[in-house]
Order: C-alpha cells, then structure tokens, then sequence
C-alpha cells in the first residue's frame, strides 16, 4: 500500500484564539473630524468622551416598576460626551444627526433630547459632516444652553417644581415642544413612552 505524500497533505490546525477581532476604525470619518473640531473647541476646559454608553450616564428610577424603561437606553450610546475635567460630570452630550426637513423629527432623536433635557444636560444635535466649522458649533452648543435654560425656567415658574405623571399609564412624563398645528413651537409635558402612550398635559 502507497503511503501518501506529506507534502500535499496539509492539516489546518484548531483556531484556539477567541472569537473576537479588532474593529478596523473605532471612529467614523465624520465622528473623528467632530472629535477634533470638539478638541479644538473646548481648549482644554473639558474631556471629551466617545461612545459612552447611556446606562452608564443615567439609572433608572424603581427599575421593578419600570423594566421597559430599561430597553430604551440598553445597549445605545452618545456619540460624545463632554465631561468636567476635575469630577468627571457631564456638561454636554453631543450627538451626530442626519440632515433631515425641519418638519420632522425622529423618535430616536426626541428621545435622546428628552433624556438629556429631563437631566438639565445640553444635547447638541450636530448633522453629519465630513469637515466641521468652528464657528457654527459654537452657535449649535449656544442654542442647546438655551433650551436647558427655558426648560429650567418654565418648570420654576410652575407651582409645583414635580414633573407630572402620565394621566393614562401613570409613567414619569417629559417636556415637549409641539412641532406642528396650532400649538407649533408651545411646550407641553408628553408621556416618556411616547409614541406607544398618547397622554399628555398642556402647560399654561
């Protein structure tokens, strides 16, 4: 009987290492050429932190009561956080959107916006770019201060400083802007479960 020959038989050898691999790029172009623009921008004054993920920013409240509350944030991240260099507190959460008709708003985008806004932390909401001007997030992180600010303001002229519960499924509620109709541009507070709840509260 003919041995074969040894050298045209070849035995793959078990890939012992984990099954896991090294992303080819961390960063997108667009979020590498925002975090150098943020670098630039900041000048020092805070530490800016990519990917960070949002259960590592916020706990949830009774989480026996609110598990679906935890599906919302699991697993999802903010693109950047800017954090004060001493404690470690965010200051501002900055989020690359798509561009898209100022009539519309995503769910997702809303969503993040109300988290932070319930916090008291500006989200800047930046459309994605290749090449970013200085200038221009300058005026993006100005307008976001503002809305935290009117969104403090409107909820101490109240006469209660408690954010109401939901009148139809009794979860927390946030505040909203209307964005269309009659009532475009008049904040009003909106089930956090929205679109799946409808309750809401009008202010004023």
């Amino acid at each position: 009987m003919k041995l074969p020959d040894t050298k045209a038989v070849r035995i793959k050898e078990p890939d012992v290492r984990l099954p896991y691999r090294l992303r080819e790029n961390f960063m997108s172009t667009p979020e590498l050429a925002l975090y150098r623009a943020l670098v630039e921008l900041s000048e020092g004054r805070y530490v800016i932190c990519p990917k960070v993920a949002l259960n590592d920013i916020f706990y949830i409240v009774r989480p026996n009561e609110n598990v679906n509350f935890f599906n919302k944030i699991f697993r999802k991240h903010i693109d950047f956080l800017l954090c004060s260099p001493s404690t470690f507190k965010p200051a501002f959460g900055v989020e690359l959107v798509k561009p898209i008709a100022k009539s519309e708003t995503r769910e997702t985008d809303q969503f993040m916006e109300d988290l932070f806004l319930s916090a008291g932390i500006p989200l800047v909401h930046i459309p994605t770019s290749e090449r970013y001007r200085i200038a221009d997030l300058v005026e993006l992180f100005k307008l976001s201060l503002v809305k935290v600010k009117e969104t403090g303001a409107l909820r101490a002229s109240t006469v209660s400083d408690s954010v109401p519960m939901c009148p139809v499924c009794g979860r927390m509620m946030v505040l909203r802007v209307h964005r269309n109709g009659s009532e475009k541009g008049k904040k009003y507070y909106g089930c956090i479960d929205s679109p799946k709840c409808s309750g809401a509260v009008e202010i004023g």
